[in-house]
């Protein structure tokens, strides 16, 4: 199975530090820089998707394992050598020993393109249920975990919901998206629950937007639920169409609450209508998404839709 971490984030050059899709792909593979940690815009389809790399597959054993109702931890960084995978860098160990979690030893804050923790916005684990990468369409994937605070340190968690199905042959596929688009085999660990990921939708803006003067956050104009991934500012297949200075982010802007998305399966809802600023709000079914052996993040009960109601139009 397919899994990808998408990172529309204030963030400058990052990626995951896995082995996956692309991994040994170097500044010379290509006749532009297509390394795993280079931005993606104004590409073709073929460039962008997988970020190129599907002829450049992860070994047969390199999976990263998703813990259900529990953390997954990704390596992100601006370079392959400032993570535990440095050996096949081309330039080294660059890790920092007295701050191990520098994601960009030796860069300044510009590299980060933010102005500090406050201002990032965020990135997002998503997974398609298909093991051939050559048959995931954009529309297969599900974001399932978000970290609004990512890329700001080197070791990044990701909460995994406590109901997410296992692979059924124990061999998924995962992957990753300022915009990229980094792919890696996945595998769903300590799974106890068989029920199916909905279809995903369209992610909506719907929150507070100060910046372009919009006080209020509509919920009933979000897409509760199962939501795709942000495909933006390429030249084909986008899923995003906001401007330049308004990207699409990781966080309330467009419901993706911090930690597990766990209102993501087939039964999650018992009314879920179609979003507009004068719908009514989705009424979530009452579903056990713990496990008394997990340590849960206090995170996970932010996942529910909050029920505010406004009826000025977003």
């Amino acid at each position: 199975f397919f899994s990808i971490i998408g990172t529309l984030c204030s963030a400058g050059k990052f990626a995951v530090g896995h082995a996956g899709h692309g991994f040994n792909v170097t500044g010379d593979t290509f006749p532009y820089d297509n390394r795993p940690v280079a931005p993606l815009m104004d590409m073709t389809f073929d460039q962008w998707w997988f970020h190129g790399h599907l002829d450049y597959p992860p070994n047969e054993g390199d999976i990263f394992d998703l813990p259900a109702a529990q953390t997954a931890t990704a390596e992100i960084a601006c370079n392959k050598g400032a993570t535990s995978y440095f050996a096949s860098s081309d330039g080294g160990d660059i890790r920092e020993p007295d701050n191990p979690n520098n994601v960009c030893p030796g860069a300044g804050m510009d590299e980060y393109h933010t102005t500090g923790i406050d201002d990032l916005t965020g990135c997002a684990l998503a997974i398609a249920y298909k093991n051939d990468a050559r048959s995931v369409a954009p529309e297969d994937f599900t974001v399932f975990s978000v970290n609004q605070t990512c890329v700001w340190t080197r070791f990044t968690d990701f909460q995994v919901p406590a109901r997410m199905p296992p692979c059924p042959d124990g061999d998924p596929d995962s992957g990753g998206e300022q915009n990229y688009m980094n792919g890696f085999k996945c595998n769903i660990t300590e799974s106890t629950s068989t029920v199916a990921l909905a279809e995903p939708q369209v992610p909506r803006r719907c929150g507070s937007d100060l910046a372009n003067n919009k006080q209020f956050a509509f919920p009933a104009n979000c897409t509760h639920g199962a939501k795709q991934p942000f495909y933006w500012f390429n030249q084909e297949q986008n899923n995003m169409f906001e401007g330049t200075y308004s990207p699409p982010i990781y966080t309330d802007l467009y419901n993706f609450l911090d930690g597990s998305q766990d209102d993501i399966f087939e039964d999650s809802y018992d009314s879920l209508p179609t979003p507009s600023p004068t719908a009514q709000m989705p009424v979530l079914r009452v579903v056990d998404n713990s496990r008394p052996e997990s340590k849960r993040s206090w995170r996970r009960k932010r996942s529910q839709p909050r029920r505010i109601v406004n009826n000025g139009h977003y």
